[in-house]
C-alpha cells in the first residue's frame, strides 16, 4: 500500500516576482506584448512546481490564459504563482500577475492562467504530496482542480484527433 505524501501549503509553493515595465516590452498598442507576458509566467510558475516536487518539469499545457487588463510604460507587474492542485506526475500552477500603476498606486488584476507542468523523471510513480489552501482565493482555485483535470482530459482527446489529421506536408504544391 502506498501511503500519501503530507499534504503542503499552497503558501510553501508561493512565489512572487516584480517587473517594471520598460520600452522593449512594449508592442505596437504601448502595451505590455503578450509573448512576454507568457515567458515571465512560465519561468516564474516553473519556480512554484519545483518547490513542490524537487524535479525537473517540463510544460505540459496552459489554460484559462485571460489577458483582463493590459500592461503599460512604467506600470510593475507583480506576478504570484503557487500549486493549485497535484497528481502523480503532474501538477497545476495558478498564475495572476497584478498590475500596479506607479505613479498613482492603483492596482488591478491584469493576467491569470493555469499552467500543467509535468515530471520529467518517467520513473516517479509515487503520487506528489497533495496541496492545502489558506486563503479565499486558494481554497476557490483548489476546489475547482477536479474539474479543470476532468476538462484537460477531454481536451487532450479532442487533440489526439486532431493531431491525427495535421501533416508535414509541405504548404506548397509542387514545392
Amino acid at each position: 500500500m502506498t501511503t500519501q505524501p503530507t499534504p503542503v501549503s499552497c503558501n510553501a509553493t508561493l512565489i512572487v516576482t516584480t517587473h517594471r515595465v520598460f520600452q522593449p516590452d512594449l508592442n505596437e498598442h504601448q502595451t505590455v506584448f503578450g509573448g512576454k507576458i507568457l515567458s515571465l509566467v512560465d519561468d516564474s510558475a516553473s519556480v512554484a512546481a519545483v518547490r513542490l516536487t524537487h524535479k525537473t518539469v517540463v510544460t505540459a499545457s496552459f489554460d484559462h490564459v485571460s489577458f483582463l487588463r493590459p500592461f503599460h510604460l512604467d506600470d510593475s507587474m507583480i506576478l504570484e504563482a503557487y500549486v493549485s492542485g497535484t497528481g502523480t506526475r503532474s501538477l497545476e500552477v495558478f498564475v495572476k500577475i497584478v498590475g500596479e500603476n506607479l505613479t498613482t498606486g492603483d492596482r488591478f488584476v491584469g493576467f491569470t492562467c493555469f499552467i500543467t507542468y509535468v515530471i520529467d523523471d518517467k520513473s516517479v510513480t509515487a503520487p506528489l504530496p497533495g496541496v492545502t489552501p489558506v486563503t479565499d482565493e486558494q481554497r476557490y482555485l483548489c476546489a475547482g482542480y477536479p474539474q479543470r483535470t476532468a476538462q484537460r482530459k477531454e481536451r487532450r482527446q479532442e487533440q489526439a484527433g486532431l493531431n491525427a489529421h495535421v501533416t508535414t506536408d509541405s504548404p506548397w504544391p509542387n514545392a
